[in-house]
């Protein structure tokens, strides 16, 4: 299983998505899996990296993991709806209303990437 090594990072549900945009928070979304040699360099080149876990900190934007290593149904069919057939998938979901569709990031992230997705949704 996915390393959850972030600080206050908790298993990713679309209830868990809904309650924390319901209390006006943003929500990153990280779709991982322990064999996918993308996610893993981009949590050490990136997400792991202090700087980058003080945007979410400063933010309040919660960060969720949906761990695809034994390739469940549930996140087959989340990643399906976004129009992708494996992991990583990168969703930043704007506080607020369901009715916003998240942010797609792309699949090799930065810093600049992720910071500038962050403030694009506060």
């Amino acid at each position: 299983a996915v390393e959850l090594t972030y600080p206050n990072m908790e298993p990713w549900s679309s209830e868990k998505v809904a309650d924390l945009r319901g209390e006006g928070r943003a929500v990153f979304v990280d779709f991982t899996a322990a064999w996918c040699v993308t996610c893993k360099l981009n949590k050490k080149m990136v997400l792991d990296k202090p700087d980058v876990q003080a945007i979410f900190k400063s933010t309040d934007t919660a960060f969720l993991v949906a761990d695809w290593t034994n390739k469940n149904d549930i996140i087959a069919a989340e990643l399906a709806r976004h129009g992708r057939s494996g992991v990583p998938l990168y969703l930043l979901f704007p506080a607020g209303h369901d009715d916003v569709s998240p942010v797609i990031l792309p699949q090799i992230l930065t810093k600049n990437i992720v910071e500038d997705a962050i403030q694009s949704v506060q």
